[in-house]
């Protein structure tokens, strides 16, 4: 018979901590993101309905009152689902050129106060938006979304080009 040389005298337990859940974990819908994820994100074509939510600006009627500007607002947030640009700092508003006539060169919409707002040539633009106001002035582009580290040039068609 054989003879066991190797006896197991050390018994090995193994204690886990699993625990099971049956609620949903709290999904994070926006994030911040790296440079790269972030300029792919910008330069997506916009959707007909954002299109037509800028076009609205220069119509009028947004000017005092806050509840289209949130609606605006809103739809910003619906094109941009994967991450907060608003709340972030990053985008710091819209400007288009101005079709009111003289003396107004160009509207923005700007988030930090949350307002549409007319300004004619020379008059200082706020929060750092000056940098896009001869590209929106020309007419060339529907309107320029101004962020803080970029421009991004939106034609008629939806189409982005990012400066």
């Amino acid at each position: 018979m054989p003879k066991i040389m190797l006896k197991n005298t050390t018994e090995t337990k193994s204690e886990t901590n699993n625990t099971l859940s049956l609620t949903k974990p709290v999904e994070k819908t926006k994030t911040t993101v790296d440079t790269l994820t972030l300029q792919r994100i910008l330069r997506k074509k916009r959707s007909q309905k954002y299109m037509e939510a800028m076009k609205s600006l220069d119509a009028g009627g947004h000017v005092h009152n806050q509840e289209k500007v949130n609606e605006l607002i809103n739809i910003i947030r619906e094109e941009f689902p994967e991450v907060e640009l608003i709340n972030s700092g990053m985008f710091l508003g819209i400007l288009a050129k101005c079709y009111l006539g003289i003396p107004y060169e160009v509207h923005t919409l700007s988030f930090s106060f949350s307002i549409i707002e007319h300004y004619k040539k020379g008059q200082t633009l706020p929060d750092g938006m000056e940098k896009a106001r001869a590209m929106a002035a020309r007419g060339v582009y529907e309107y320029i979304e101004v962020y803080t580290d970029y421009c991004c040039a939106v034609s008629s068609d939806g189409t982005v080009s990012m400066i």
